[in-house]
């Protein structure tokens, strides 16, 4: 767990760990959150924390420990 990639400035949008059978562990965050994060930090509209989001954020491929984002849209709990 400690050589875990993050998400810099996602850290409130962090949900837990990912654990997969002979492979690393992965940082779990929330999408939903990681927008919202964009649209506040970041003076975005949702479209556009949507479409950097989705190029920037999901489309960085930094190795096998590279983040998890899942979308919980409609969970409750």
């Amino acid at each position: 767990m400690e050589d875990m990639l993050l998400a810099d400035g996602f850290e409130k949008a962090f949900i837990g760990v990912g654990e997969r059978c002979g492979q690393p562990d992965l940082a779990v965050y929330d999408r939903g959150k990681c927008l919202k994060i964009l649209q506040a930090d970041q003076n975005m509209s949702y479209e556009e924390a949507e479409e950097f989001f989705e190029f920037n954020v999901l489309g960085a491929w930094v190795g096998e420990q590279t983040p998890m984002f899942v979308d919980r849209e409609g969970v409750t709990t």
